[in-house]
C-alpha cells in the first residue's frame, strides 16, 4: 500500500521494509492488476448473501400466514 501511495522512493520503501526494490514493484503491479478481482469477488459474495437472505424472509412470511391460517381453522 506504501508504494501505491508513493509517499516514498522505492529504494526507501525496499530498505524500510528489508525486501529488493524489484519485488515491490512486481506486487504493486499485481495488486493494480488484480484487484479489480479481488474486490469484485467479495461484491459478488454479498450479493448472493443478500439474496438468500431475501430468500430467507419471504419463506419466513409464508410460514407464519400458513400458521396463522392453521390457527385459525383449528380453534374453531
Amino acid at each position: 500500500m506504501a508504494a501505491l501511495r508513493n509517499e516514498q522512493t522505492m529504494a526507501e520503501l525496499a530498505a524500510h521494509y528489508g525486501v529488493h526494490p524489484t519485488m515491490i514493484n512486481q506486487w504493486k503491479k499485481a495488486l493494480v492488476e488484480g484487484a479489480s478481482k479481488l474486490f469484485g469477488k467479495g461484491h459478488k459474495r454479498h450479493q448472493q448473501a443478500e439474496a438468500e437472505v431475501d430468500e430467507l424472509y419471504r419463506q419466513i412470511g409464508r410460514l407464519k400466514v400458513e400458521r396463522d391460517f392453521l390457527s385459525k381453522k383449528l380453534s374453531l
